[in-house]
């Protein structure tokens, strides 16, 4: 990795959403870093450890609605990064407001996910609890955001106005190892509103989608609707791999107990399951 005061730029814009994010952060006194290994909340703690050396802790939910293999990458970039890992354990299908699945399922999942983390932090006597929402984010249904202001959470990607193109290359100049990660969400995501989640339904999204991965998608989901068919968001560019590997694919997914394997032509895009909600139904 890189140290971040050797960085030199080309981008004046992005130069200076980076120098503000360094601002906002040398304001802070400590902080306790909401952690998943994914690609925002990666340099956020990279930036972070830097900026305070000391005082920082990154925070990793073990829940089932993350799979194993994420939560195991989180603690090696915590541990390369060289701070301190505190792991949770968070259970969100014991709440039915979460289970349920309404439009609101994210608010009541970080409600409970940033109280557990700022009990964390308030035991070590840190003052600020930072999560890895960026700028991108405002532009989507995020009712997780509604949780995050009534907590006083900060969320200094965003504030300092970076986009997820801005962190990947902020990532690549300070050698990071996630610069070109996928993106990833909770596997609850993977599901329309009002189709209860189960452990069950989450093992089978999350099996489908560590065997596609291994045909080197660049990015993609595995939409579980009506319990039968699974609908595979893949990049354009990669479709041609699907239909490739579509005998190999179907099995497995057939295998796993999807009796419909569909692929969607319209492509992997972020918060494909908020396509159905009204405008009105946003503001909710």
């Amino acid at each position: 990795m890189v140290n971040i005061e050797s960085l030199s730029f080309k981008d004046q814009q992005l130069e200076k959403k980076y120098h503000d994010l360094k601002e906002i952060i040398a304001e802070l006194d400590s902080a306790a870093v909401a952690f998943s290994g994914g690609v925002d909340s990666t340099l956020l703690l990279k930036v972070t450890a830097d900026i305070l050396t000391e005082g920082v802790i990154a925070v990793t939910s073990k829940s089932e609605t993350y799979p194993q293999e994420q939560q195991e990458k989180a603690q090696e970039i915590a541990a390369e990064i060289g701070v301190e890992q505190v792991l949770i354990y968070t259970e969100e299908l014991a709440s039915e407001n979460f289970a349920q699945n309404s439009p609101d399922r994210c608010y009541h999942c970080k409600k409970e996910l940033f109280n557990e983390v700022k009990e964390v932090a308030q035991k070590r006597n840190i003052t600020t609890v930072l999560d890895g929402s960026n700028y991108d984010d405002i532009d989507d249904y995020r009712p997780g955001l509604k949780a995050l202001k009534e907590l006083s959470i900060r969320s200094p990607l965003l504030e300092a106005k970076l986009n997820k193109k801005d962190i990947r290359k902020l990532s690549k100049k300070l050698k990071l190892p996630t610069w070109d990660k996928a993106s990833f969400a909770c596997l609850s995501s993977r599901f329309p509103y009002g189709d209860k989640i189960t452990s069950e339904k989450l093992l089978r999204v999350d099996a489908a989608e560590k065997f596609l991965r291994d045909f080197a998608f660049k990015q993609l989901r595995v939409r579980h609707h009506d319990n039968d068919t699974a609908r595979i968001e893949v990049l354009p560019e990669d479709m041609e791999i699907f239909l490739t590997k579509r005998e190999e694919i179907v099995a497995k997914l057939k295998e796993l107990g999807y009796t419909y394997i569909t692929l969607d032509l319209e492509g992997y895009r972020t918060g494909s399951m908020n396509e159905v909600l009204s405008e009105e139904e946003k503001l909710t």
